[in-house]
């Protein structure tokens, strides 16, 4: 693998791993910016009611983009392993 296949491959595999972390992140993110303004709205500084809503919400969206991952993942594998 010559040096300028190794720089695009690791270009690749960043934004691809950056495309898939970006649905989790950014509705952890949204409900963790809901949450936090809801309770210093309330006065209630749980930080067990910050985490729960924020962790069912990223496994929801894990679940329902899983399958787009993987294929995503696959396609990167694929590329690292069969390039020449």
């Amino acid at each position: 693998m010559a040096g300028f296949d190794l720089v695009s491959l690791v270009r690749f595999s960043l934004i691809e791993g950056g495309l898939l972390l970006a649905p989790a992140l950014l509705a952890g993110l949204s409900v963790a910016l809901v949450v936090g303004v809801l309770q210093s709205a309330t006065g209630i500084h749980e930080p067990l009611i910050g985490m729960v809503p924020r962790l069912v919400v990223i496994v929801a969206v894990m679940f329902i983009t899983g399958g787009w991952m993987i294929e995503r993942f696959v396609s990167l594998f694929q590329a690292s392993v069969l390039s020449p």
